[in-house]
């Protein structure tokens, strides 16, 4: 039987994630709330919220969970000469609602979005917080493309990524990549497969792995100087 959360109460624990049903693969508990200690809570024990508009809130904790570690992102050879000839410029942490608002916009042949305006309010709070942040891609002066997550000790938890020109969201992952691992960041989290974060080097590993590795990732600093602002484009 599914947990029902209360949603006045923020620190309610989740229960096991190995209470999470098996089909739908990962589904764990309804209703709560989205706020910073709940979110926070969620990500520490291997969770995420992820629900349509018009339904309570669902908490997921899939098993198998696809991971990356930041030093062996893969890049193809197409990307790697499209990265070589400077088509794009790159940032981050520098537009952090844009690219929320980007990633929430309806997928080509989807009916609509989970990347609610609840959703995209509880996320900019979490960057208010120091908690969420994303990278980014530019041509010129337009924003293409980029991602977003969340940054708990050494573990960045991807949430969506966008893309309105040819490889940008992968570009974004990769620089996103190679800073997360010059910042001391151990893990990726994916949450599940897609065909486009298994190309970039994304692996699968069982639920209780990825949980007994954020028990200890979650508790280690990073870089002193990782997000400072007014640093960030290249």
């Amino acid at each position: 039987m599914l947990a029902i959360l209360d949603s006045r109460d923020s620190h309610q624990p989740f229960p096991d994630v190995e209470q999470a049903l098996d089909e739908p693969n990962g589904l764990l508990a309804v209703g709560g709330c989205l706020s910073p200690v709940r979110l926070q809570n969620a990500y520490r024990h291997g969770i995420f919220p992820w629900f349509n508009a018009g339904e309570p809130i669902l908490w997921w904790s899939p098993d198998p969970r696809w991971v990356l570690v930041p030093d062996a992102v893969k890049v193809s050879r197409s990307l790697g000469k499209r990265l070589k000839r400077d088509e794009f410029r790159f940032s981050y942490d520098r537009a952090f609602a844009q690219v929320v608002k980007a990633c929430s916009a309806p997928r080509e042949g989807a009916g609509g979005t989970w990347i609610t305006v609840e959703m995209q309010q509880a996320y900019l709070r979490l960057h208010e917080l120091g908690l969420a942040y994303s990278f980014e891609t530019w041509q010129e002066e337009q924003l293409v493309g980029g991602l977003y997550g969340v940054a708990i000790g050494q573990v960045f938890f991807g949430e969506s990524m966008f893309h309105r020109a040819t490889d940008a969201s992968k570009a974004a992952f990769v620089l996103g990549c190679e800073r997360l691992h010059n910042w001391g960041y151990r893990l990726i989290d994916c949450q599940v497969h897609t065909r486009h974060l298994e190309s970039l080097g994304a692996r699968e590993i069982t639920r209780a792995e990825f949980v007994g590795r954020l028990r200890v990732l979650c508790e280690l600093p990073v870089a002193d100087h990782a997000w400072r602002q007014g640093v960030g484009e290249s």
